[in-house]
């Protein structure tokens, strides 16, 4: 089946992928007691500087998380040690009850359904919206299993769901590199969720957007609480203020406020060090 099979996906089809929501990966992160991501006392530093200074954070299973601070807080750190690019000095990383993130590789962290996009889109500008969501879908990549494999109707229906969620579903068969810089981070987040992950890091997902693209950026958001857990890096305030649930705030790599937005905006610590700027 084609690209412009999944297009023309009907609207009863589309209604069905939206009730029945994203398969999600990972059902064998233990979530019994709540918190899908923990992290306890972990410090890092980098040629004496304390990137982070034990910093504890605790996300909740199907939580959209807001992280915000000033520069040099320990933001990108704290997604680096998450996501195993960055070993911490001290203190714990547990992805559920026991998975204990410190002791796994890049790949592992990913393969255990750890997602991260980064600020700049990553996308593969010269195939299209089709093919980058296909090429994402967690498989076996060696050549002889690619060449040989022919999308089944589960593989088809993902790609449609996601099609649908991110809002490209007009833009199947266009090339990635003629997309506008928001679609390219709406496609990125799609590749993401074609990996079937249990927690998406989104590091400034709005950088650069256009005000409509916000807004739809801000829908996206929301629509993938509770499916999945989400945790949200960004300096656009605006954009914080409307999809915030808890917003954490980070200073000299440790956590200086947490709770409600409104909250969080009249800490005079938080206006001193970041908001007053």
């Amino acid at each position: 089946m084609t690209a412009t099979a999944v297009h023309g996906v009907d609207s009863g089809a589309s209604g069905a992928f939206a009730q029945a929501g994203m398969r999600i990966a990972g059902h064998d992160v233990d979530t019994t007691h709540g918190p899908i991501l923990y992290l306890d006392d972990v410090s890092v530093s980098f040629d004496g500087f304390k990137a982070l200074n034990k910093l504890c954070l605790t996300i909740d299973d199907g939580e959209l998380r807001c992280i915000i601070g000033p520069n040099g807080a320990g933001k990108t750190t704290m997604m680096d040690v998450i996501t195993g690019r960055t070993r911490p000095d001290a203190g714990t990383v547990f992805f559920g009850q026991a998975i204990d993130l410190a002791q796994m590789t890049e790949a592992e962290i990913a393969h255990a359904g750890i997602g991260r996009k980064f600020q700049k889109p990553t996308v593969f500008e010269q195939h299209s919206v089709f093919e980058n969501l296909e090429l994402a879908m967690k498989a076996d990549k060696r050549v002889r299993t690619t060449l040989r494999a022919r999308l089944g109707s589960a593989e088809l229906d993902r790609i449609a769901e996601t099609l649908l969620l991110i809002q490209l579903r007009d833009q199947v068969d266009r090339q990635a590199g003629l997309l506008s810089h928001g679609q390219k981070q709406w496609l990125e987040i799609g590749m993401l969720l074609m990996q079937e992950p249990r927690l998406l890091l989104l590091d400034e997902p709005v950088a650069g957007m256009t005000d409509e693209e916000t807004v739809r950026t801000a829908e996206l958001c929301e629509s993938l609480a509770g499916r999945h857990s989400v945790v949200v890096v960004e300096h656009d305030m605006d954009f914080i203020a409307r999809i915030a649930r808890t917003v954490t705030v980070l200073h000299e790599g440790s956590v200086l406020a947490e709770g409600p937005m409104d909250a969080v905006q009249a800490d005079p610590r938080v206006i001193e060090v970041y908001l007053g700027r």
